[in-house]
């Protein structure tokens, strides 16, 4: 059954067209993806689906008695209740009828006429019955489950919301959309402000969740594991794809390539005719003018293939070449940090050598920023040392970016890192970095999130740093944003210190990960896929001094079985390649015979068929060809 239908609907701001021709229907059971670059108006159409909004064309159909449940990225809560009396306030139809079943028990124990106590009775197992049917008997461990699976812990439960911080607001504006189990559950950015358990606990419950999802997300492993169908808004205008986060990158690729290659090919055949055309007025005879006529009217029936629209524009980062460090990068020994009696992590040991891509994880709360901003100099440890090897460059970027200087403008920011630069090269940087124009002459306290992340990062680019030390370089970044970041890291030279929350992220660069959430600390070499599978299960009796593969044996098995997976791709390449060519040709030749035998019906409609099915295989051999190339580029 369709729940909620969307169909061909527009949406601007003054003069700026946000939404245009936007049209996407969702069943009762889907769970849905919607994805696009920050600005898309993927918030947007949020807000029009639960009417904060209204829609300058189109319908918007939500099937009747339905309720839909919205979490905002900023949920409004009631800040003089408790964070379980704000939950409880999602049942409190059960809680009314829990105080009416106390009051009936009250009335059972102290009445003694026969008549009325036969009432009474009757009326306790009407409400009983009914609390049961509702869920009553759970609605308090129900509570309990879902707040201890967003990171709360049982004492925090009584914590007045006024003094939570705003990702424990947010943390509590999502336990309550999930408690209210609406039949359209729409949330907007729901991992922001969660912990990798968090939010792997949000993956299962939502997972069996047996209503409607609509989601809004940059956590392309979130996406992954949750949802089967993905829209994508772009260009103000909506793609559906049947599929979840990276299969819809893998098609949507494939689909381009090939409506560019039927644009390119139908343009090719356009000119021909419109020559042949041209010709045959030239010549100007009667018979000429009918053919040309002919092929005009051929031409004005043929249906146009839309050029392929343009992609977004992207950051595109490159660090900069720098000086080479020594291969003894950072020596951590038994450092801990308290503030006041408050204990935040303990003798905490390790070494990182050069070209390393170490992340740090935990649970939100373990230290793991703390210890960054211990080690970048910005703090100090409570007991132990650290010590950088020779020629290390330092370069930190900072979650809370309070390094830039909310008075300078974007330029003198940038600037600012290296006086030597000469403005064209820090224009030209800016550019590439999604700011042209007047944007360069923006105060760093104008800026939103985003923009002023993508400032920190230059400036992190310019300084030459060999050692980069990076917390949370993802927050504020849309999907194509943290691809590019991704990319850039990947190709860096130097050494990487990280913390992060994205998992993508994580299996797309670590070389290595420190869990210091745990005791005994574990230090496994290897990505985010190796670190859950051999690793994170049996995290609390891991020693880090005994490695379930030493390093040197594992790097010697990756390297074989890396060569090993390479070959059989590029000759898998090769053929692919070579059928295509093959494909091409073939069709080639029919549309030269389907020229030569135009009058011969029959013969016209086997070349067609032919044609048709010559056309499927290719678009499958393109399909096959993307897939493999991702996977050698990867």
């Amino acid at each position: 059954m369709i729940v909620l239908n969307c169909n061909n609907v527009d949406f601007s701001y003054g003069t700026e067209t946000i939404l245009n021709n936007v049209s996407f229907s969702l069943q009762e059971n889907d769970k849905v993806g919607l994805v696009g670059v920050n600005g898309a108006g993927k918030s947007t159409l949020f807000k029009l689906i639960i009417g904060e909004l209204r829609q300058e064309n189109g319908e918007i159909f939500i099937s009747k008695d339905l309720n839909v449940g919205y979490l905002k990225q900023n949920s409004a809560l009631n800040s003089e209740n408790t964070l379980w009396d704000e939950l409880r306030d999602v049942f409190r139809e059960l809680v009314d009828m829990e105080k009416s079943i106390s009051r009936v028990e009250k009335e059972i124990s102290s009445t003694k006429e026969q008549d009325k106590l036969e009432s009474l009775m009757k009326e306790y197992s009407r409400l009983t019955e009914r609390f049961s049917y509702l869920g009553g008997f759970e609605y308090n461990s129900r509570i309990r489950g879902v707040l201890r699976g967003l990171g709360f812990e049982e004492h925090e439960f009584e914590y007045k919301i006024s003094i939570l911080s705003g990702g424990q607001k947010t943390r509590l504006a999502l336990a309550k959309v999930l408690l209210e189990e609406p039949d359209i559950l729409m949330l907007d950015e729901p991992t922001n402000h969660l912990d990798i358990s968090a939010v792997e606990w949000l993956e299962d419950y939502l997972k069996s969740y047996k209503k409607c999802l609509l989601i809004i997300s940059h956590d392309r492993y979130f996406l992954d594991s949750v949802t089967s169908r993905t829209i994508e808004i772009e260009n103000c205008t909506s793609t559906v794809y049947n599929c979840n986060y990276s299969n819809y990158v893998k098609q949507k690729a494939v689909n381009r390539e090939i409506q560019e290659k039927h644009y390119t090919q139908q343009q090719k055949e356009i000119a021909r005719q419109e020559a042949y055309i041209e010709q045959q007025r030239r010549w100007n005879r009667e018979r000429n003018i009918i053919a040309a006529e002919s092929r005009q009217k051929a031409l004005d029936r043929m249906e146009k293939i839309e050029k392929p629209s343009e992609l977004p524009s992207n950051i595109r980062i490159k660090f900069r070449q720098t000086l080479s460090s020594g291969n003894d990068v950072l020596d951590v020994e038994g450092v801990s940090k308290a503030f006041g009696n408050k204990e935040i992590f303990k003798d905490i040991n390790f070494k990182i050598r050069k070209a390393e891509k170490v992340f740090l994880l935990g649970p939100n709360g373990c230290g793991k920023s703390t210890l960054l901003k211990i080690l970048a100099g910005r703090l100090q440890a409570t007991s132990g040392r650290y010590s950088y090897g020779a020629k290390v460059n330092l370069g930190y970027y900072d979650q809370e970016m309070s390094d830039l200087n909310e008075n300078n403008t974007v330029l003198d920011e940038v600037w600012s890192v290296d006086q030597k630069l000469i403005q064209s090269e820090v224009r030209t940087a800016l550019g590439a970095f999604l700011f042209t124009g007047e944007d360069v002459f923006k105060k760093i306290s104008v800026l939103s999130g985003g923009e002023k992340s993508r400032v920190a990062m230059l400036k992190l680019i310019f300084s030459d740093a060999n050692f980069i030390i990076l917390d949370e370089p993802t927050n504020h970044l849309d999907i194509n944003s943290r691809e590019i970041l991704e990319d850039a890291l990947s190709d860096y030279e130097g050494t990487l210190l990280v913390v992060s929350h994205d998992r993508y992220f994580i299996d797309k660069l670590a070389t290595r990960i420190i869990d210091i959430g745990t005791t005994p600390v574990v230090d496994c070499f290897g990505n985010y896929t190796y670190f859950t599978e051999h690793h994170k299960k049996n995290a609390a009796t891991v020693s880090k001094e005994q490695p379930i593969i030493s390093e040197a044996k594992q790097s010697h098995m990756a390297t074989k079985e890396e060569r090993s997976r390479i070959r059989k791709l590029e000759k898998q390449l090769s053929d692919t390649e070579k059928a295509i060519e093959k494909t091409e040709a073939r069709l080639k030749e029919i549309e030269e015979e389907m020229v030569r035998v135009a009058t011969d019906h029959q013969k016209l409609i086997e070349l067609s068929e032919e044609q048709q099915q010559a056309q499927r295989k290719l678009e499958e051999l393109y399909e096959v060809w993307a897939e493999v190339t991702e996977q050698l580029e990867a």
